[in-house]
């Protein structure tokens, strides 16, 4: 089942979390009810019960572009290790970019690593890199798998 997180569901956030970033520092668990509750953030997950196989959090943004039309960022999409090649991603990406188009952004970006394994999962979904570039300008370290 492909639902939001709430902040009941902290605990299965940071759970993903450390799938994603390993011992590097995430913010306080309180955090998490705050990107929730921004305007325009969703953490969505795929669900077995209580438990999260996967998620990604979509930011849908205001434009003064596009005739006004927003657009969106998926960001920290996650598969718990365990669980991975089984198709829980692509639920959760397949929503995300269904929520992004329902509230008709004109585009949806993300940014992956330079692995062949990430970039054919998003290229199976569609995704592409031969519009534009990204790029990335840091405060914090790189993060090494």
């Amino acid at each position: 089942m492909i639902r939001a997180f709430f902040a009941a569901d902290t605990d299965a956030a940071i759970r993903l979390y450390r799938h994603l970033v390993g011992d590097q520092p995430l913010a306080a668990p309180e955090t998490f009810a705050a990107v929730i509750a921004h305007p325009g953030t969703t953490v969505l997950g795929d669900w077995d019960g209580a438990f999260a196989r996967a998620m990604a959090t979509l930011h849908i943004l205001p434009n003064m572009t596009q005739g006004g039309r927003p657009y969106a960022l998926i960001e920290n999409v996650v598969t718990d290790a365990d669980h991975r090649g089984a198709g829980h991603g692509r639920r959760v990406m397949e929503a995300a970019v269904q929520a992004a188009w329902g509230t008709d952004c004109y585009k949806i970006m993300l940014l992956t690593g330079q692995t062949a394994e990430a970039r054919g999962f998003y290229e199976a979904l569609g995704f592409s890199a031969d519009e534009k570039w990204g790029m990335t300008l840091r405060r914090a370290p790189l993060r090494r798998p």
